[in-house]
């Protein structure tokens, strides 16, 4: 195996207050933890991989707690993005950098209704890649070269990268696979409102089973698309898209199809 398995998950103090985020221990600051430590076992499965007992939410948790002691400020309030990395041969490891805290619920933009509801004040551009992915898979892992080469073709940087992005450059850019299906976005889950609702792909089209997916789906804030149901073509140009994880939270953006592209057509 070329990769490991990978959880992104964020510490933020605000989180204490959101009673959806609680655990088993109860009121947790990181961001749906249990349910990365879920996908974590899973994938483990899946790939046959030995875990020698180390992966537990009581073992991730207090590495993520000496990761974020290391890297905080003395009062612990500082916001952290936490990497959470499960190699092949079963040892876990975490790192944490800064990030922007939460001032509301992150949930709250998988409640907007674009045919009723006042714009946000915030509003992502999200593009659509120009040519197809066709070998992204459900596991989310530190192999994200099918991500970073979508980046780059909209003019993003790979994740990580200090380097700025092209003047033009959206906030994000969604994938799709051979049969032009969506799958999602470079670093994020998708959704798209049809029919009064919020549908997202299913796993079958190549996306990464998202811990903040999982709860969307099972709160009923999205529901899962057919498996052909998101084609390119029934995308149009500054639709609504929620965007979605386990570090951000939800997200709203509009669609901008490139004016020469002949991938969706209205």
């Amino acid at each position: 195996m070329s990769y490991a398995l990978l959880a992104s998950t964020r510490y933020d103090p605000f989180l204490i207050s959101c009673a959806w985020n609680n655990d088993l221990d109860g009121s947790s600051p990181y961001l749906l933890l249990h349910y990365q430590v879920d996908r974590l076992i899973a994938s483990a499965a899946l790939n046959g991989q030995a875990l020698h007992g180390g992966v537990t939410l009581s073992n991730v948790k207090a590495l993520c707690n000496k990761v974020v002691r290391e890297v905080n400020d003395s009062r612990g309030e500082t916001a952290l993005k936490v990497r959470v990395v499960l190699n092949p041969s079963g040892e876990i490891a975490a790192t944490a950098t800064p990030v922007k805290e939460f001032t509301r619920d992150p949930t709250l933009p998988s409640l907007f209704n674009p045919t009723t509801d006042f714009p946000p004040p915030l509003v992502l551009t999200i593009h659509i890649d120009t040519q197809p992915t066709s070998d992204t898979i459900s596991l989310k892992t530190t192999d994200r070269r099918a991500y970073d080469d979508a980046r780059m073709r909209a003019g993003l940087q790979p994740v990580g990268s200090l380097d700025p992005p092209a003047s033009d450059a959206p906030d994000d850019v969604i994938l799709y696979n051979t049969r032009n299906v969506v799958t999602e976005s470079s670093v994020c889950n998708v959704a798209f409102y049809r029919n009064g609702r919020w549908i997202t792909p299913p796993l079958a089209a190549g996306c990464i089973s998202g811990v903040l997916r999982r709860w969307l789906l099972e709160q009923h804030r999205i529901f899962e698309a057919s498996e052909d149901e998101l084609t390119l073509d029934s995308i149009k140009d500054d639709e609504w898209v929620l965007i979605s994880n386990g570090v951000i939270g939800c997200q709203l953006g509009q669609i901008k199809l490139h004016k020469d592209g002949d991938y969706a057509k209205d």
